[in-house]
This record gives structure tokens, C-alpha cells and sequence, in this order.
């Protein structure tokens, strides 16, 4: 989670904004006069209709104000106004100390680092998959994946694939557990397969993502905005299509839109645990297709993402280098934390 999104949680609990709403998609004014609803906003709000919820608020509750500072996967120059907020707020120090992603990536082990992610092996043979890049136009790859959690409602998969099929952009579309879905689904995507044949890649399973998004092939990366992939595309130097699911996915949409202006949104504004009735189709695939050409097409405002973003990526790759913001926080907590420092034995907020 971003340091934009923490403050926007902090204050939100800490200013009672959300007292006498209701309605989950009541808006609330958040840092910086941005938008949110109740349901957009993270996860830890009281009475919210999730089993065990508030039992988990108050853990997290209990720990923050035992820290004597909070680790955050972040790295300064991308929020910096953010970063000094929460350390105001909080009363604590932050260590801002990414991309993480960025770190061991030297030219003798960027391979191996970038083919795999935690201890999950890859659905796609990593090579198998660079050429196939390599085969592709700079810039005219889009990258398609919504994570380890989140599973599409069938109807939804479909709708998806169609969309990226009219963009008539290449695209790598990562599928989690595509032979849990039934036969009709498997054979829409057997054809859409035949029918992109050369144009799409669908990987079923986990794939690289590191390796796809530091590949020159690609040129935006259509995301669920969980905080790493988020981040992995900052420092990848990409812009987004954002489609968030639940929990903090809402508030990192903001910062990829309205404060990096990176991204465009699908335009989701309910999470699926907040939806009263279970939604079939969220986005349409007129609604994929137009965000992908978007981010994608030419036109001074997605030139105008692109240029943010490599400006970022710089930062990103400055900030985790020796003598950068983010190597030196990891140097002073190190030091700070290692037996026998001052305040070694104390506790932290990770």
C-alpha cells in the first residue's frame, strides 16, 4: 500500500469522516480534495460486511501504535508530500525502501530474478515467452493481469477477451486458474486463441510478470491495482489501464490516475465485496477496448501518460540505487534495528 493510501485511511478513521454514512458509495473528501466513497476506500472501517473484520482493525490498531515506524514499499520522490503527511500524522518514522522489484537485478541476475516472483513458478516458460516479445514491435504489447486473488466471473472473461481482441493490440492476458472455468469458457478461450493466433498470448497460470514488464515489447499493463503490480509498472516505466477489485486497489486507482496521471480507468466504482447483487459483467468490452487504445494510441494525453511514467521509472531506479532515498532508509534501518543499535529490541511496523 502507497503512503497516499495510508494517510487517506489514517484520516478518514482518525476524522470520523465516514460517521452517519450509510450508503457505501456516499463520497467522502480525502488529502488533497480527492473523491472516495466508503466502499473505495480501504478495508478497515467498522461494522463493514467482512467475517472477522473488526477483530483484524483492532490488531492492526494495537501494532501501529506499539511501532516505532512503518516499512512501506514506496519510494519517496513518487509521493513525497504523502510520505511526509503519514509521518506527521502517525507521529513515526517512515522508511520508504522500493520498488522492491528493482533490487538484485544486476545484468548477471536479472534473468533468473525477473522469470520468477516468491516462490511461484512461472505457467509459461520464461524464454518461451521472450521470444515471443521479442518478436513484437516496441511499445505495442499490452500486458493483462488481475493478480493471484481475483477470479473473473465467466461472462466477464469473455467480455474481456473480446475487448482486447477489437483493440487490435497485441497483448500477453494472464488467466489465474482457467481450467476452473467450464467447458464453454475453456472453448471461448481456445478460440479466441485460433483467432489471435500470433497477436495474443494467454497464459494460463502464474507467469513473469517482471520479465513482460521490463520487456521493450511492452507498452502498458492493464492491472487490478494491487500495490505491487502498481508499483512493478512504475518502475517498469508504464502506464495502466486500472480495474481494482476490493479492498486498498481503490485509493492506488487514484494514485496511478489522479496523482501520477499514469492510468486510465475502466471506470468500476463498487468493489466485488460490496456488491449487493453479484454483478455478471462489470466492464464491457467496448469499455476494454477504448481504455486499452487509450493508453496504448498515440495523442498528446496518452504521450503525456508515457513521459510521466519514464520520468517515474528514473526516480524508481535512482531512489533504490546506492546514494538513493530508498538504499539509504534500508541502510539506516538496518542499523537502527540490528542488535545492540539504540532502540535494537524495540518493535517495528512492517
Amino acid at each position: 500500500m502507497c503512503t497516499f493510501g495510508l494517510l487517506c485511511q489514517h484520516n478518514l478513521e482518525r476524522f470520523h469522516a465516514w460517521d452517519g454514512v450509510v450508503d457505501p458509495n456516499e463520497p467522502v473528501v480525502v488529502p488533497r480534495r480527492f473523491v472516495v466513497t466508503r466502499a473505495e476506500a480501504p478495508g478497515f472501517f467498522r461494522g463493514i460486511p467482512i467475517p472477522c473484520w473488526e477483530e483484524f482493525a483492532d490488531y492492526v490498531e494495537r501494532a501501529r501504535a506499539e511501532a516505532d515506524g512503518v516499512i512501506v514499499n514506496t519510494f519517496e520522490e513518487m509521493e513525497p508530500e504523502y510520505v511526509a503527511g503519514y509521518a506527521a500524522a502517525r507521529k513515526m518514522k517512515v522508511w520508504t525502501v522500493g520498488p522492491v522489484s528493482t533490487y538484485h537485478q544486476s545484468r548477471t541476475t536479472l534473468a533468473p530474478t525477473l522469470a520468477s516472483r516468491g516462490l511461484r513458478t512461472s505457467a509459461i516458460d520464461p524464454d518461451e515467452c521472450r521470444r515471443w516479445l521479442d518478436g513484437r514491435a516496441p511499445g505495442s504489447v499490452v500486458y493483462v493481469s488481475f493478480g493471484s486473488i481475483s477470479q473473473a466471473d465467466p461472462k466477464q472473461v469473455v467480455e474481456l477477451g473480446l475487448g482486447l481482441e477489437a483493440s487490435g493490440h497485441p497483448f500477453v492476458w494472464v488467466l489465474r486458474n482457467a481450467d476452473g472455468y467450464d467447458e464453454a469458457v475453456r472453448g471461448f478461450l481456445r478460440e479466441l486463441e485460433a483467432r489471435v493466433a500470433g497477436r495474443g498470448l494467454l497464459v494460463r497460470g502464474w507467469a513473469p510478470q517482471l520479465l513482460v514488464l521490463s520487456h521493450d515489447a511492452v507498452g502498458g499493463f492493464v492491472t487490478h491495482c494491487g500495490w505491487n503490480s502498481t508499483l512493478e509498472a512504475v518502475a517498469a516505466g508504464l502506464p495502466v489501464v486500472t480495474w481494482p477489485h476490493f479492498t486498498d486497489q481503490f485509493l492506488n486507482e487514484k494514485m496511478a490516475v489522479e496523482v501520477l496521471g499514469i492510468g486510465v480507468s475502466v471506470g468500476v466504482t463498487e468493489p466485488l465485496t460490496y456488491q449487493a447483487v453479484a454483478k455478471e459483467i462489470v466492464v464491457g468490452r467496448g469499455v476494454v477496448e477504448a481504455a486499452v487504445r487509450s493508453v496504448m494510441g498515440g495523442g498528446e494525453e496518452a504521450e503525456g501518460r508515457r513521459r510521466r511514467a519514464r520520468a517515474l521509472a528514473a526516480k524508481a531506479r535512482a531512489a533504490a540505487q546506492p546514494g538513493g532515498s530508498s538504499h539509504a532508509n534500508l541502510l539506516d534501518l538496518v542499523e537502527r534495528f540490528q542488535p545492540g543499535a539504540a532502540g535494537g529490541a524495540a518493535a517495528s511496523e512492517v
